[in-house]
């Protein structure tokens, strides 16, 4: 799981970026999960990374749409 910056997610096809945003949200919940039954997580800073990765993600979605296109 790699997180992304933001010339990296528009360089994503429209697909590319709903494929990598089910992924990280599916990582957010399991790490969530795992802070939720009182587990210490591998990399305690790795939630926020998820969290900005997804809402980068859904800023270039929302341009995209914007824009009047799918993205590229």
């Amino acid at each position: 799981m790699t997180l992304f910056r933001i010339d990296e997610i528009r360089k994503m096809s429209a697909s590319e970026r709903n494929e990598e945003l089910e992924s990280l949200l599916k990582d957010l919940m399991r790490e969530r999960g795992v802070i939720a039954t009182g587990g210490s997580p591998d990399n305690p800073g790795r939630v926020g990374e998820i969290r900005k990765t997804i809402a980068r993600i859904k800023t270039v979605q929302r341009e995209a749409a914007r824009s009047g296109g799918a993205g590229r």
